[in-house]
């Protein structure tokens, strides 16, 4: 396999092993927690070279894997205590166990260097170059055995417990009341998070894992609304934001892992703004329509409650509106047949009243009714 295509297929089996349980995180409003373990890390790694006196990355990831279940352990532990949110239990946490392994560091390693690249700065590019072996026979990039081995454990876990994962996600209460227990799933999923991420910080480093951890599910969050499809999504936008990346780090020369950071960020924008149901465009829309439709029904109520002709100046002087604004409200309600204009100004047409007539018992019934057309 050539040094590009193991890249491209490593940055695809982490975007899809961090989008899988990541989806998770953010319905949780945990994102953070991927995060608070790439610092949290820091005393497993002391630890680990002070029992073992050996600096190789099997150790290293060793201590730091048992670092991120105990940081789970621990914002668990005080996010149940009821004294604590879950996001300031996460930033109680992290700070407090990084600040322990410096100064683990300084007081009982400061002559040695410890390989912290290892696990939390590593370089996708050069992971093509670190092999597994099977005695003298090389078995392929090491990543691409640990990554693969972490999104088959991930795809298992939520195959196996995907309505339990979703009921403690939605509905915590319900699922105790069906005999599910939302506290082991929770942990089982802490310590899926804690492997995945402490899994791929050797080969990729802690900033991608951590934009792969959080953005493609929150970039798929803001396209549906269905668990499942957000989590395919997920997958499809964390493998596409690696491919794409490698291309921009190509194109322009830089980081690799950076790049696939920043494809990730710019695909969460473009979601953002373009999402058909929660992006900032339709929002606007949305907006814009309900102020047509209001437009219109103050217009149509109003002429009812004349009861004759109105001039557009008297109407325009009464509302305080441009006279753009108004020809558009009438021309909706003519458009609609609910309006025509005379000599005298505009009138309702016999289904202008009846449609006048529905609007003011729907504003009876409910203040916020909205029955006017829209265009």
């Amino acid at each position: 396999m050539s040094p590009t295509l193991s890249v491209l297929v490593i940055g695809a089996l982490v975007g899809a092993s961090c989008a899988t349980i990541g989806s998770f995180l953010v319905l949780r409003r945990m994102a953070l927690l991927g995060d608070a373990i790439s610092h949290a890390v820091l005393p497993g790694i002391a630890l680990a070279f002070l029992f073992t006196g050996d600096r190789s990355a099997l150790p290293m990831v060793l201590g730091a894997g048992a670092l991120g279940v105990l940081t789970v352990l621990l914002v668990e532990l005080l996010n149940r205590s009821r004294r604590l949110k879950e996001d300031a239990s996460i930033g109680v946490v992290f700070p407090a166990l990084f600040s322990v392994g410096v100064l683990i560091i300084s007081r009982y390693a400061s002559s040695v260097h410890l390989d912290l690249d290892c696990v939390l700065y590593g370089e996708i590019a050069y992971a093509p170059w670190d092999l597994l072996y099977w005695g003298a026979a090389s078995l392929g990039p090491k990543a691409l055995w640990v990554n693969g081995a972490t999104l088959a454990m991930n795809l298992l876990l939520v195959g196996l417990f995907y309505k339990e994962l979703k009921i403690t996600t939605f509905d915590p209460e319900l699922a105790a009341s069906l005999g599910f227990s939302p506290t082991v799933v929770h942990y089982l999923l802490m310590s899926a998070v804690s492997m995945t991420v402490v899994g791929a910080f050797e080969s990729v480093g802690a900033i991608l894992v951590v934009a792969m951890l959080v953005v493609p599910p929150a970039t798929a969050y803001l396209l549906t609304d269905r668990l499942s499809l957000m989590i395919v999504l997920s997958i499809g936008l964390g493998m596409a934001s690696s491919t794409l990346g490698y291309g921009l780090a190509r194109w322009m020369d830089a980081s690799i892992a950076g790049a696939m950071a920043a494809v990730s960020g710019a695909l969460f924008v473009a979601a953002l703004v373009a999402s058909p149901r929660h992006g900032l465009l339709a929002r606007l829309l949305t907006h814009r329509r309900l102020a047509r439709r209001l437009s219109d029904q103050l217009v149509l109520l109003h002429l009812a409650d004349g009861g004759r002709a109105l001039p557009l100046a008297t109407i325009e002087r009464r509302f305080g509106w441009t006279r753009q604004r108004l020809e558009k409200a009438v021309g909706r309600l003519e458009k609609a047949g609910w309006a025509e204009r005379d000599a005298d100004g505009v009138q309702l047409t016999a289904g202008g009243a009846a449609a006048a007539r529905a609007a003011g018992a729907a504003q009876l019934a409910h203040p916020l009714a909205v029955t006017a057309t829209e265009s």
